[in-house]
């Protein structure tokens, strides 16, 4: 019998935090070619706008709403709206965050607060928000959790950043196993070094060419290196999937 295996997303709403740029932007692409209605989120309104207006003029469709992660009241009511103007939301693909670049002795109180409340305390909050409106609605969803390779790994100079993935890792576990009664699939994409607008500076530096080189094939990711695993884990074709971390990276981990 001939593969029927397709990634169609006709008729499903994606809401996507911390679209505005990187992972997230690329993701909200990827997810409207498949064609889902996509609701980007994030702080920087003026790129959300710029991108829906984007997908918009491809023939996709989208919608744009601010959020700030960390305020859970503007969370539930970003979730509320997003359902209101796209529909129940069936995908969700939790990537917000952030991460101050500081050694381990170094790093303030305030610093540590802003990277827990954005990559812990919001996703876990977006998480417990869709997920539950998925039970009440009884859809049968998809929620993707961005963690990190440095949840299995503590990076140099990013001790409290893996400490963040590290806990979005147990928190994708922890969730997939309370809601499998009700068949939401929840994972999460555990990326390895990816160029970004956030970083590109840094490996442009002799300090970040000496990094790549101690990679195990000596170059960084894309974003598009996602795309596959993105799509197959908020496909139909997920759900016998739940609980997993997917690294990608590159064989970094093993260097």
């Amino acid at each position: 019998m001939a593969s029927k295996v397709t990634f169609d997303l006709a008729g499903q709403t994606a809401l996507i935090t911390g679209a505005s740029s990187g992972f997230g932007a690329r993701f909200a692409d990827v997810l409207s070619e498949a064609g889902a209605h996509v609701v980007l989120t994030g702080r920087r309104v003026e790129r959300l706008n710029a991108l829906r207006d984007k997908i918009v003029a491809k023939g996709g469709r989208a919608s744009a709403l601010a959020l700030d992660v960390t305020n859970v009241a503007g969370v539930r009511a970003c979730v509320s709206a997003a359902e209101a103007g796209a529909g129940p939301i069936s995908i969700l693909v939790n990537n917000a965050g952030l991460n101050v670049q500081s050694s381990a002795g170094a790093l303030n109180e305030r610093d540590y607060d802003t990277i827990m409340n954005t990559n812990v305390k919001g996703a876990f909050f977006v998480a417990q928000t869709v997920g539950n409106r998925m039970v009440e609605q009884k859809i049968q969803g998809r929620i993707v959790n961005v963690a990190s390779i440095g949840a299995f790994k503590a990076l140099p100079g990013l001790v409290t950043y893996s400490m963040s993935k590290a806990s979005v890792a147990m928190m994708t576990k922890g969730l997939a196993r309370e809601w499998a009664k009700h068949h939401i699939a929840v994972n999460a994409l555990c990326p390895g070094f990816i160029e970004t607008e956030l970083n590109d500076e840094w490996f442009r530096s002799e300090g970040g060419q000496k990094q790549v080189a101690g990679f195990p094939r000596r170059r960084l990711g894309k974003a598009e290196d996602l795309d596959g695993l993105l799509l197959l884990l908020c496909s139909k074709h997920a759900s016998f999937i739940t609980g997993s971390l997917f690294t990608i990276d590159d064989g970094q981990l093993l260097g």
